[in-house]
């Protein structure tokens, strides 16, 4: 548990001189964190030693403990700690944060790598497509769903355990596919070690970082955030943009086989719902 909400939680139950350091932490996290404990002590208007109680009242080894997880918290950064004062987002400003993020990631991704991925696509038995979190693992089975419409054998994974598993199954002809917004995911980038271990290869749809100097081939994206937190983000839509180039070139390099797989499926599709041919693929 982290120690604002320990603070929250045990802030009844505290002396009056601890509250005054709560209170101060709360308002001030940022100065609380970096400051010395004898300026905290002064600005709140108490002693050392209640400072001191305090860090026990949190269940912290001592006051320089106490200091570290303060310093964990503010690096979160003051926009989750204190109420937000912009005001709320209309509806069109949802949609421009969308085109603003896909404008600043335009043409960052080449023509050139997008082809030499969907070479190492088609070229490969079998992709395993990595992803995990709340974004990444619905992007990753986005990605399968758009492969295996385009006669790609394919199967995406989000539980750690069986990434690496299945990184641990693969050879030289297989293909992983790792997707990540922060490109700093720990379970995907030890799945994809694993797996050129093993020989085979990668390709990575992340920012520059650690993930992507491992891939063969890298479609680089970037990410922003804005100050206003309840908003969702944005920078999701940039890694489906980047899923969706890569699925079209895959389509256009294997021509025959994906417009007789897309046109059964949508036959299919259009008998089951018995709607109009110019409904989406895939609803």
């Amino acid at each position: 548990m982290d120690i604002l909400t320990r603070i929250s939680q045990r802030y009844d139950h505290m002396r009056p001189a601890e509250q005054k350091v709560a209170d101060l932490i709360r308002k001030d996290l940022k100065f609380a964190s970096r400051c010395a404990i004898q300026q905290l002590a002064k600005k709140a208007g108490v002693s050392h030693a209640s400072i001191t109680r305090l860090a026990k009242t949190l269940a912290c080894d001592d006051v320089r403990d106490l200091k570290l997880q303060l310093a964990q918290v503010a690096a979160v950064g003051e926009r989750f700690h204190n109420e937000q004062h912009i005001e709320q987002q209309d509806m069109p400003e949802v949609y421009q944060s969308i085109q603003d993020i896909l404008q600043v990631n335009r043409g960052l991704i080449t023509k050139d790598k997008c082809i030499t991925a969907a070479e190492l696509i088609l070229a490969a038995n079998h992709c395993l497509i990595f992803g995990v979190g709340g974004g990444s693992t619905i992007f990753a089975q986005e990605c399968q769903h758009r492969l295996f419409r385009l006669d790609v054998k394919s199967n995406a994974y989000s539980d750690p355990m069986l990434m690496r598993m299945t990184a641990a199954s693969i050879d030289a002809n297989d293909l992983l596919i790792c997707l990540s917004l922060s490109g700093k995911s720990p379970d995907v980038l030890e799945a994809a070690n694993i797996a050129k271990e093993y020989g085979g290869k990668v390709v990575a749809i992340c920012p520059e970082g650690e993930l992507s100097a491992l891939a063969d081939v890298h479609l680089p994206i970037t990410t922003q955030e804005m100050d206003f937190i309840y908003m969702p983000s944005a920078s999701r839509y940039v890694l489906l943009a980047a899923i969706d180039m890569l699925a079209s070139e895959v389509a256009f390099k294997n021509q025959r086989k994906s417009r007789e797989k897309l046109r059964r499926i949508k036959l299919q599709l259009d008998e089951h719902r018995g709607c109009a041919s110019r409904t989406p693929l895939g609803d």
